[in-house]
């Protein structure tokens, strides 16, 4: 889907720590559609966040913190 303020209004802001953790926990489980509603951000921001937070190892971080989710 295509950027839509009424869906993404988180759209362009930075993710809260909360937010990864959601997203690296939930990324696999869900399809990419339901993440971003979920975050309110485009599917295109979810897919560059998973990809530098692999990239940069954060991802197996996030996903087994278990502080918030």
């Amino acid at each position: 889907m295509q950027y839509h303020p009424d869906f993404h209004q988180k759209h362009g802001k930075n993710f809260t720590e909360d937010e990864l953790e959601y997203l690296c926990k939930y990324y696999e489980a869900d399809d990419l559609q339901t993440v971003a509603f979920a975050l309110e951000k485009t599917e295109a921001a979810i897919q560059m966040k998973v990809s530098n937070l692999r990239k940069t190892g954060l991802f197996e971080f996030y996903k087994n913190r278990g502080f918030y989710y």
